[in-house]
């Protein structure tokens, strides 16, 4: 299966370096290596914890006659950006460079002048509703509910498998790529946090709550945190803050880029939607330019619409998640009201279609909303 931002890296690669970012195992070496025409083995491919390719690297020896240089996991390099700078700046008009990493190599500047201007950044993500087919049917949603976007679970379809992958992929984030990456030392306060953050899915996160069980300061909590966004494990979104309600204005909810490890289901739909809707939003950017988020809508009565996107500071849709297919939710007809979001979705996992004018609501199955207005 061809990943869904393959032609746009293609087309980015004549121009400048590409970055490739994302989860552990979501496919960026593949992605890579398919854009290469070759596999692990291909001497264009130059991976950081490999100690010949590092030691060749940092030797300047790249093969003759390749057009294309694969770059992977350089970022655990402390002067990477000085060093691929560098590369790029002598080989860039004969050698295109594609580079990937497990971490945000947007966030994880470590030393070195920028690298402002000489690249494209693209997000992979895990494999979504359209992106597995074009014309989802309601077995490819529960299959994708169950084992998750992960490429190796997913095509496994085998509990087994997917009990494996989960348990390996776990000690891998936190013993290879978070100690590799961050100097921290509470590496079992680490392990139990990214159990924790199961069990909330979909919540406003608390800090103190978790401060807590962990026995740690509130700001030791919060930068665990966000070392795991960091890491692409979770992301939290702000609330929306429509001006004519009482809206929440800090807290902020929580969501894995792994909804299978969710065993609510409920819960597991809305973070499958909610990665669904920030892999649009992050297609949007990287491919576009445009600037989007996501975010959520809550007043302090705790009337809520689960999501909201926004396109340059304003609203375009926002949908809420249901397993059923119910009437359409009291929430969106009050803040139908009182906002100005031209349109609200109400997803659901059944069958029914249709709409209600007066409150700008669409009720349908989230198959069809992934083949109509995601289209990623």
């Amino acid at each position: 299966m061809e990943r869904y931002l393959k032609q746009n890296i293609l087309d980015d690669l004549k121009k400048k370096m590409v970055f490739i970012g994302g989860p552990r195992q979501v496919g960026k070496t593949t992605l890579a290596l398919d854009i290469l025409g070759g596999d692990e083995t291909d001497p264009a491919y130059f991976n950081w914890d490999y100690f010949d390719d590092k030691k060749n690297l940092l030797k300047g020896k790249l093969p003759s006659g390749s057009s294309l240089i694969i770059l992977d996991e350089i970022h655990k390099y402390k002067e990477w950006r000085n060093f691929v700078k560098g590369l790029y700046d002598k080989n860039k008009s004969a050698i295109s460079f594609l580079i990937t990493g497990s971490a945000r190599l947007d966030y994880y500047r470590k030393g070195g002048d920028s690298l402002q201007g000489r690249y494209h950044y693209h997000r992979l993500h895990p494999l979504s509703l359209y992106e597995i087919n074009t014309s989802p049917k309601p077995n490819d949603l529960e299959k994708l509910l169950r084992f998750g976007g992960f490429p190796e679970p997913f095509f496994s379809q085998s509990e087994r498998e997917w009990k494996r992958w989960q348990r390996e992929r776990h000690s891998r984030v936190i013993h290879e790529d978070l100690t590799s990456l961050e100097q921290v030392k509470e590496i079992s306060q680490l392990e139990l946090l990214a159990v924790l953050l199961q069990d909330r899915i979909g919540s406003l996160l608390s800090i103190n709550s978790l401060r807590e069980d962990l026995s740690a300061s509130h700001e030791a909590v919060d930068r665990w945190v966000t070392i795991f966004e960091n890491l692409y494990y979770c992301f939290r979104l702000r609330p929306y803050g429509a001006k004519k309600i009482n809206a929440l204005k800090k807290d902020r909810k929580l969501f894995l880029w792994d909804w299978s490890l969710c065993t609510d289901k409920g819960a597991r739909f809305e973070n499958l939607v909610a990665a669904n809707l920030l892999k649009y939003c992050h297609y949007q950017e990287d491919t576009f330019g445009e600037d989007m988020e996501l975010c959520y809508l809550r007043d302090k009565n705790k009337r809520e619409v689960d999501f909201v996107v926004l396109e340059n500071n304003q609203p375009i849709f926002a949908v809420e998640c249901k397993s059923g297919q119910g009437d359409v939710a009291k929430p969106i007809r009050y803040f139908a009201e009182r906002t100005e979001i031209p349109k609200f979705f109400q997803v659901h996992l059944a069958v029914k279609d249709y709409e209600i004018a007066h409150c700008r609501t669409r009720v349908l199955p989230f198959t069809t909303f992934a083949k109509e207005i995601l289209k990623i």
